[in-house]
């Protein structure tokens, strides 16, 4: 089953770390964005598959960031997270456009089976991306282990090669030796995780520098 792309959006510095690295332990792609205007620029550039919105943020506040998201068409289905108590709290937030609603304090387990419930009817990707790579509005992106993510800005030949190695991750492909050059210098200059290597007679394959740890789900 192919990874899904959680944003989470949280101006507490460690709740919101907390989150990516459990999120990411059961198997989601994450980004993090510190307050309402860095989730806005995120979206501009990727498209994910669900958010994880703080209702209580310095600056534009959850709810406020949410009724924009849903004034402008975006229908990314969305888990609001909030401190406040009470059934009106959790009636406005869903009234507004919210998928799901998840007062503090929660276990990352609810968390993660609600984000596995509003995004399972979304439609899959053919080929699993591999770690720290995103595929998103015909772009390949960088994820580094912080959560940003840099564009991996790419020609015709080097995107084509790119796109033809990870379909799927592990696929052997043959292309013009200069190619395949300038597309592991930019994975290296990114400081990625993968590498590209010859394989004698073959063609070039796409590897993680460096084996990858068990991403199986595990209580946080």
């Amino acid at each position: 089953m192919t990874k899904k792309t959680v944003l989470v959006i949280d101006d507490d510095d460690t709740l919101r770390d907390t989150l990516a690295f459990g999120l990411r332990k059961a198997g989601f792609y994450v980004l993090g964005a510190n307050s309402a205007d860095t989730g806005n620029q995120i979206l501009k550039r990727i498209s994910v598959d669900a958010i994880v919105l703080d209702r209580m943020m310095v600056g534009l506040d959850g709810l406020s960031f949410l009724k924009q998201l849903r004034a402008n068409g975006d229908k990314t289905p969305v888990i609001m997270l909030t401190a406040m108590t009470g059934a009106d709290n959790a009636i406005e937030g869903l009234s507004n456009g919210a998928d799901d609603y998840l007062a503090k304090p929660f276990q990352l387990r609810e968390l993660v089976l609600r984000l596995n419930n509003i995004t399972k009817h979304l439609p899959n990707d053919l080929f699993e991306m591999p770690n720290g790579l995103i595929f998103s509005d015909n772009e390949f992106f960088i994820q580094k282990p912080d959560g940003n993510t840099t564009l991996l800005n790419l020609s015709g030949e080097e995107k084509k090669l790119l796109t033809n190695l990870t379909s799927p991750f592990g696929n052997i492909f043959a292309a013009a030796p200069m190619v395949a050059k300038r597309l592991r210098n930019k994975l290296n200059m990114l400081a990625s995780e993968l590498d590209i290597i010859t394989v004698r007679g073959r063609g070039y394959k796409l590897v993680y520098k460096n084996p990858q740890p068990d991403n199986k789900t595990k209580e946080f």
